[in-house]
């Protein structure tokens, strides 16, 4: 039988194959580059591997071959006498750039987020969480235990929850709210955003108290500590009163249904008739698109325990909440704002 067999090799198809299978040195190499703070090293001009080594402490040689791989990738240039410089693609990883990319390859690549990932298959098998399997904990005990890696989280959510909120309050507008409580708000780096956006607007940071402790430089710093108040607490206790918009940003995705519900209606019990719920999260897409969706899902079931959603599915779980679905705006960072309001 002549033609071409199903499954014939095909060299480009392989290497592209190779190039997936292989990704995880990437990811380790770029940790390990920002662990070390190499993009700041290079962000006054290009410098030997030698001389970098030096300011990091780290052998010459094992230093010199991070640096050309990652090269090779383009995030470095490799130019004559093993000296490097940034690149466009490496400008990400300074840490003062604008969405720097540099906490976010310091937290993927640490050990205990890292394993969870090595028990994917456990998960897979199993459906049951790979980070418990591993740690024996969830990832908030283990960091609320752990000061250093829950201030390297931070670190990693904050240029993510600038760009995020850049993108869904250019097509969300909040202005009509006087009072939004940012639930589970982190360092308050997405509420500063807003109140920056809205001087009229009034903030409530809502948050573990080992988290929010680490709040006031961002909060001073962005100009908005005078708008806003610093709550301590737990959300599946109580949540603050007094708002009229209530956001949860990248919280419910870690959730299995169950606790989803459980922490609407601790915000329900504290809102008023009438206020809105504001949900900021990914659109699991449609099938065969948006990988960056498809493998968050996978990451929420590996590390926090919950899942990446359509629509439709948040419309449900608000019902159960006793929220009334309003609606899906969706942004162009991939991530929109799910809408509720309190029935």
């Amino acid at each position: 039988m002549g033609g071409k067999i199903i499954g014939q090799e095909d060299p480009r198809t392989l290497a592209q194959l190779r190039h997936l299978v292989n990704g995880y040195r990437v990811t380790q190499a770029l940790h390990v580059a920002a662990t070390l703070g190499i993009a700041d090293l290079l962000a006054a001009g290009p410098r030997s591997s030698d001389d970098l080594a030096a300011a990091t402490d780290t052998h010459p040689d094992a230093l010199y071959r991070l640096l050309r791989a990652l090269a090779s990738a383009e995030v470095f240039r490799e130019e004559e006498d093993r000296r490097f410089a940034l690149t466009d693609l490496g400008n990400g990883l300074r840490s003062d750039a604008p969405s720097s990319v540099a906490g976010w390859a310091a937290f993927v690549g640490d050990p205990y987020h890292w394993q969870a990932w090595g028990s994917l298959l456990y998960s897979v098998r199993t459906g049951e969480n790979a980070f418990r399997h591993v740690h024996g904990t969830d990832p908030w005990t283990l960091r609320a235990g752990d000061l250093e890696r829950s201030a390297a989280f931070d670190r990693s959510m904050t240029p993510l929850s600038r760009l995020v909120a850049t993108a869904v309050l250019d097509v969300y507008n909040v202005g009509r709210c006087r009072t939004v409580v940012d639930v589970a708000g982190g360092n308050g780096a997405f509420l500063a955003a807003l109140l920056t956006r809205y001087p009229a607007a009034r903030g409530v940071l809502f948050d573990q108290p080992h988290v929010v402790s680490g709040a006031s430089p961002l909060l001073e710093s962005s100009g908005v500590a005078d708008r806003c108040e610093v709550v301590e607490g737990n959300f599946f206790k109580a949540a603050p009163t007094g708002g009229d918009a209530y956001v949860l940003k990248s919280i419910l995705h870690d959730w299995e249904d169950p606790d989803f519900i459980r922490i609407l209606r601790t915000c329900r019990q504290s809102m008023e008739d009438g206020a809105a719920l504001l949900v900021v999260e990914r659109d699991l897409g449609q099938a065969n698109e948006d990988a960056e969706a498809k493998f968050s899902d996978l990451n929420m079931l590996v590390g926090p325990g919950g899942w990446e959603r359509a629509p439709e599915a948040y419309a449900a779980l608000f019902e159960a909440a006793e929220f009334r679905f309003v609606g899906y705006t969706p942004s162009p960072a991939g991530t929109g704002v799910y809408e509720g309001a309190a029935a």
